[in-house]
């Protein structure tokens, strides 16, 4: 039920991002989904990719700081309130959301929303349990 996604510390100085993303193309791994956090000196760079562990190998090699996490992708109706509807289900789960990013597939008239929880476990229960589709890995990078 839940995706490998990896994490990457980057300093906030120009072509780094560049780097990355010609780095994981010439290894051939496409990126599926990413979502980019900084600060003036440095930022972390969360990617779902095509093959994480070659990703993560890949990128140490040339020298980044990389890390491998789980996540829950889940595919919410692409319209008004639907988020708000889901994190009330988590906020009266007693779950937090660490962090989240998200983006829409229109073919499909949804929106996949990346999730990491304090409770992964207890998240992927309350998700089933309400009917919410969780994304397994395998679908999600050929979406």
């Amino acid at each position: 039920m839940e995706t490998k996604q990896i994490s990457v510390f980057i300093e906030n100085r120009s072509g780094r991002l560049a780097k990355i993303t010609t780095v994981l193309g010439n290894a051939g791994i496409n990126i599926r989904a990413m979502s980019l956090a900084d600060t003036s000196d440095f930022g972390i760079l969360r990617l779902i990719v095509s093959d994480a562990e070659k990703a993560a190998d890949t990128l140490k090699d040339h020298g980044f700081t990389v890390r491998i996490s789980r996540v829950i992708a889940v595919a919410i109706p692409d319209v008004p309130g639907a988020l708000g509807n889901l994190l009330s289900l988590m906020e009266l789960a007693g779950l937090n959301v660490e962090y989240m990013y998200a983006f829409v597939q229109k073919n499909m008239d949804q929106a996949i929303i990346i999730f990491r929880f304090d409770q992964t476990e207890k998240a992927v229960e309350v998700l089933l349990e309400n009917d919410v589709r969780i994304i397994r890995e395998s679908t999600l990078l050929t979406m």
